[in-house]
């Protein structure tokens, strides 16, 4: 019975067509020198035998497994499953497979993917960062593998580094001037974790745009979320109990301005009259929602999955020094509102 449920070799192969291993090989691999026919005769047995590549004996040979690993925060956002897509079709075309692991914002889970598919021998990663990231060491680690690493969307702080993001300065501050042109003078900020780069990138723009428009800055208006329920809703609360209250409020993504929005309305405020909110990333439900964020800056997250896998199949492509890749990818501000 176990003899049955064997996988066939190479070897059997050869034996039962009466010709050498290498011929088989040769024949299973489409190598030029082996004619049409018995071409043909073996692949037709290996498909009638059901005979699958040693994978393992392949990677040591290639030195590949043509895979590529992803991890990033959750797959529930559907900016990241936006990623994904880009990531996918770009592997596909490039005949790697993908496999995704979540680290649910968590920095030790983060950690154990990195270990589990360098463990697996994946040939590249394309990861975003945990909220909780601070240190990069197991990424570096990755270094003597011969792992190319390709960070997107939550990146790291870090110069010697490849890297697709969102270019946070350019879009926060188009839509803060947008705001401005509407007549809004005390805007509030509704932030992502302040060890993010993103964090730090949307407060500094705020404080340029502040300045270049003579309005007094005002940093009671800039409030840091974990981006958990429970730290939102503080953030909000305490974002719109100030006095005066701000007209305005930037959140960092639209699930965070919906909740803005759904506090709002509890208060009996009138939206886009008694205060407005904007946002981050578009995602496409906000155009069926009857009070979606009244703007949000799309963040194209397919480019930038896309853009991140075909930057790891440079590097996994062509070995030795490459200059580090630093992409900004620029957004553009959607209304989804009418204007008066």
């Amino acid at each position: 019975m176990a003899e049955e449920n064997k996988l066939p070799t190479i070897k059997e192969i050869a034996k039962r067509l009466n010709i050498s291993v290498s011929t088989v090989s040769r024949a299973l691999h489409d190598h030029p020198s082996i004619g049409l026919r018995t071409k043909m005769r073996v692949q037709q047995l290996a498909d009638e035998l059901g005979y699958e590549p040693n994978k393992i004996a392949i990677f040591f040979k290639q030195r590949k497994t043509f895979a590529i690993g992803v991890v990033l925060p959750s797959l529930i956002e559907e900016f990241f499953s936006k990623a994904i897509s880009g990531i996918e079709d770009v592997a596909r075309k490039n005949n790697y497979h993908v496999f995704i692991g979540q680290s649910h914002d968590d920095v030790e889970m983060e950690k154990e993917i990195i270990r589990a598919m360098k463990d697996q021998h994946v040939d590249g990663l394309i990861v975003s960062l945990s909220k909780q990231t601070k240190n990069y060491d197991h990424f570096t680690a990755l270094e003597k593998y011969n792992i190319p690493v390709v960070f997107f969307d939550r990146v790291p702080s870090l110069a010697n580094v490849h890297k697709v993001a969102f270019d946070m300065v350019k879009g926060t501050k188009q839509m803060l001037e947008f705001l401005i042109k509407k007549g809004h003078r005390r805007i509030g900020i509704l932030n992502g974790p302040e060890e993010m780069i993103s964090s730090k990138e949307r407060t500094e723009a705020y404080k340029k745009v502040m300045i270049k428009n003579r309005i007094k800055i005002d940093m009671s208006l800039v409030e840091s979320t974990d981006l958990s329920p429970e730290s939102t809703a503080r953030a909000v609360e305490k974002m719109l109990a100030l006095k005066p209250r701000p007209t305005a409020v930037v959140a960092i993504n639209d699930y965070i301005a919906l909740d803005g929005i759904r506090h709002a309305k509890k208060l009996n405020l009138a939206l886009n009259k008694d205060i407005t909110f904007v946002s981050y990333a578009n995602i496409p439900i906000t155009s069926f929602l009857q009070d979606p964020p009244f703007a949000s800056v799309e963040q194209y997250p397919y480019k930038q999955g896309a853009t991140a896998a075909e930057i790891l199949i440079e590097l996994m492509n062509n070995a030795g020094v490459q200059p580090y890749h630093n992409v900004l990818i620029h957004g553009d501000l959607v209304i989804h509102t009418a204007q008066d």
